[in-house]
């Protein structure tokens, strides 16, 4: 095969495979965050009546709002117990075992929402929202790890970002389809909210036909011969050697070591600023405000003077932002790299967050300066798409090794959703005391995670494990006996050198 082939048939194979993984994983979570907007006035009034049909009780405005603040919440804890089971059952199942059985969630989470109307229960529109969770919460965590674990190196962080790319177009698409015209009207909200099984059908039908991660295939189950076969087909070619040398060096690394636990990470000194960076970074891209955005922007956008019919058309606006952004950071990450991509969004969305406290102070005084608001809307969203919207799913794979990683993606996933809830809830308070300064705190965010990112997070591009670890060394044992770490820089050397000629 010639070169030319080599590389259309390897660009061929992780497309359709990253397509078939994402259309049912990440994907799920924007399209589930998008689609909650549209029926909220629907779902509330089927609340009120369900209450009066049951108990001939009236709800008072505050307690149905109470009600739906639960079904809207109750999605980030599902993705909590999604993260923390993630870990196991990536360990137990394999990567791509654990996406498609992730479909039982969603297709349990779709069967109750569609016949809610008909049982009169809104508590089945509440368990389906955790299951929902659960799945988001699952994928969220899998599909970068299998991404990661799939790809070559010099294509690792592209096909890592396009988690976050179908992330963003689940946003899209969550809000197209949410449109009044199409399931966003009230004969058809029970539709709109069982309409997620239907990208859950198409992975199931296509994701059994692709590879295993061959990385779990060699380093957790020991089998070299199915590694080599599913690195022939992601690639397209024969395996070249220095990609199966790479492979064979952290299996020998992680030779006789159990999956890590999570708490195991905490007391584990070796991986203490690999931690401290996942769980900074994490919190960061829900701590950063980028998702209280959204629900910002119908007023802002209001009060720049767009009519309530336009503004659900002018709202699909911001999930595009995000959504171009992403395919831009998919296309720039390889040549800029990680940590520039990463420092860089969270500087420019501290900038925004500036100018968007400023507009909203003088919109009052200033006729043009809610049209400036409307402005720092999608530019805030964009600078979140270019960096930590998908680099921050990237990073685990790329610093912890393979029996730390299920773990990693755990306390990472486990601190998304946790702030998310967190900012979920008090964002309604910040907006009401803080006025026009409800973004101060986001941009603060914004702006001690980009210090952090500059001053000690290690570029990752393009570079083996084996490599990230001894620059995380020198971090984690910057005081140990300079001895010491020659002595440690010598056996990686000689593992190295060992495990090529072994071959």
């Amino acid at each position: 095969m010639t070169r030319a082939g080599e590389q259309k048939s390897t660009s061929l194979t992780l497309v359709l495979m990253v397509a078939s993984a994402a259309i049912g994983g990440t994907l799920q979570y924007g399209y589930n965050l998008a689609i909650m907007n549209a029926p909220t006035t629907y779902i509330q009034t089927f609340i009120n009546e369900t209450f009066w049909e049951r108990w001939n009780i009236q709800l008072e405005d505050y307690q149905v709002t109470l009600v739906w603040t639960i079904i809207v919440s109750i999605f980030s804890l599902g993705g909590l117990a999604g993260a923390l089971i993630a870990g196991p059952m990536t360990i137990r199942f394999g990567r791509k075992k654990c996406l498609l059985l992730n479909n039982i969630f969603l297709m349990s989470a779709a069967l109750l929402a569609l016949t809610s109307r008909t049982a009169r229960s809104f508590e089945m529109i509440i368990i389906s929202r955790v299951l929902v969770g659960i799945n988001a919460g699952i994928s969220m965590n899998v599909q970068p790890m299998y991404f990661g674990e799939s790809a070559p190196k010099h294509l690792r962080g592209a096909i890592s970002l396009s988690s976050a790319v179908f992330t963003a177009f689940g946003v899209v698409l969550g809000q197209v389809v949410g449109l009044r015209e199409i399931l966003g009207s009230e004969p058809c909200w029970q539709y709109l909210l069982a309409s997620n099984a239907i990208p859950g059908l198409i992975q199931l039908m296509t994701l059994p036909w692709f590879p295993e991660s061959p990385r779990y295939l060699l380093i957790d189950r020991g089998d070299k011969v199915a590694c080599i076969n599913a690195l022939r087909r992601l690639r397209g070619c024969e395996v070249q050697s220095t990609e199966l040398d790479e492979i064979l060096q952290e299996q020998a690394e992680t030779k006789g070591m159990r999956p890590s636990r999570p708490w195991e990470l905490f007391t584990d000194q070796s991986v203490r600023w690999q931690l401290i960076s996942v769980i900074i970074i994490s919190s960061a891209m829900q701590l950063c405000g980028n998702d209280s955005i959204y629900f910002y922007a119908s007023y802002v956008f209001k009060e720049a003077g767009i009519s309530d019919d336009m503004i659900q058309y002018v709202t699909i606006g911001t999930g595009t932002c995000e959504f171009t952004a992403c395919i831009m950071c998919n296309l720039l990450i390889e040549r800029k790299g990680r940590r520039f991509m990463l420092m860089g969004g969270f500087i420019l969305m501290t900038v925004w967050a500036v100018v968007f406290t400023i507009a909203l102070s003088f919109e009052r005084y200033i006729s043009w300066m809610s049209y400036l608001s409307m402005g720092c809307i999608f530019t805030y969203i964009l600078s979140f798409g270019m960096g930590p919207a998908g680099v921050t799913g990237i990073i685990p794979t790329e610093i912890f090794n393979q029996t730390a990683r299920p773990a990693a993606y755990m306390i990472a996933g486990s601190m998304m959703w946790i702030n998310l809830f967190i900012i979920g809830m008090i964002f309604p308070f910040l907006v009401s005391e803080l006025r026009e300064y409800c973004f101060v705190p986001f941009g603060v965010v914004c702006l001690l995670s980009a210090l952090y990112i500059g001053m000690f997070l290690p570029e990752t591009k393009g570079k083996s494990l084996s490599v990230i670890t001894r620059e995380f060394y020198q971090l984690n044992f910057k005081n140990q006996d300079k001895h010491v770490e020659s002595q440690t820089h010598a056996q990686y050397q000689l593992g190295e050198v060992c495990l090529s000629t072994a071959l």
